[in-house]
């Protein structure tokens, strides 16, 4: 269901800013690392968010672009990035058809209902969009650190 590594990131990844469709091939040519979250402004992934903002310049020196998407709102991402001064892209995915193509969309429990949402994972991808690192388990406090490290090994 979900993807794995060494499989090609699928083209659309969500909306920006504007509202406008932002592909993959919008990238060509430049490592991704693309993190799935599921709530602006709620406490994990506000420190997933400033985590990965602290180390966006050492990630860019490697030369990863960092996109993060959310099924959020384009108006509510302009907030979060504006609140939090994060330097790196921000996309919405209002329908979860991103977040299904990347397998990320599933059921989850909380207080004994289960209901559908974003399962928090990162995915690394190679200049060709080849997925080379999945991150499950996210660190949210450390996640810039976890994604360093990792690339580093």
């Amino acid at each position: 269901l979900i993807m794995n590594i060494g499989d090609k990131i699928p083209e659309v990844l969500g909306l920006n800013t504007d509202g406008k469709e932002v592909k993959a091939s919008d990238f060509a040519g430049k490592p991704l690392i693309i993190y799935f979250y599921p709530k602006d402004n709620t406490p994990g992934c506000t420190a997933e968010a400033c985590s990965i903002r602290d180390y966006n310049k050492e990630l860019k020196d490697m030369g990863y672009e960092v996109i993060g998407i959310s099924k959020d709102s384009t108006a509510s991402h302009v907030k979060f990035a504006d609140k939090y001064e994060l330097p790196f892209l921000l996309l919405s995915d209002p329908t979860t058809e991103v977040n299904q193509a990347f397998g990320v969309w599933q059921k989850k429990k909380m207080a004994g209902r289960e209901y559908m949402g974003t399962v928090r994972t990162t995915f690394v991808t190679d200049a060709n969009h080849i997925i080379t690192h999945i991150i499950t388990k996210v660190n949210t406090k450390n996640a810039g650190e976890q994604l360093i490290d990792l690339l580093k090994a």
